[in-house]
């Protein structure tokens, strides 16, 4: 099976919009097409993004509710160490995280909308992509 990290973006993106490409990546996801690779630090951020008052607004979870999502999350990917440590992204060193869970889980692709980390196009025979393209990868 495929295994993929999801960049922090694209999964607050599917909540907010359920119609968009990137719901569209974590429907694949759930219908088993790929499995996640995910960190602590990555499961860190989505919880830290998805309590924005702003980003809050689209999904409307109380604290209970965002906490059991997470939990789930965490529980049906396929969980890295997280001491894999890496400084190819010299821009925004947080964009790092994704290559070493990356890494760590011997994923195929990494999905982000990230321009940063879209521009490196591969890093270690890993692909990384928009969630269109790896929309594409799995329709193949």
């Amino acid at each position: 099976m495929i295994r993929a990290v999801l960049d922090a973006n694209v999964l607050v993106s599917s909540l907010i919009n359920p119609q968009g490409i990137p719901a569209q990546v974590l429907d694949a996801w759930r219908a088993e097409c790929f499995q996640v690779v995910l960190s602590a630090a990555i499961l860190d951020e989505i919880g830290r993004v998805l309590r924005y008052p702003r980003v809050a607004t689209h999904h409307r979870w109380s604290e209970e509710q965002l906490r059991q999502w997470l939990e789930d999350f965490a529980h049906l990917a396929l969980m890295t160490p997280g001491t894999l440590s890496l400084a190819v992204i010299q821009e925004d060193s947080a964009d790092n995280r994704y290559l070493e869970c990356a890494v760590e889980g011997a994923a195929a692709y990494l999905v982000s909308g990230d321009r940063l980390l879209l521009s490196l196009g591969t890093y270690q025979g890993m692909q990384i992509v928009s969630p269109r393209v790896f929309l594409e990868v799995l329709h193949r």
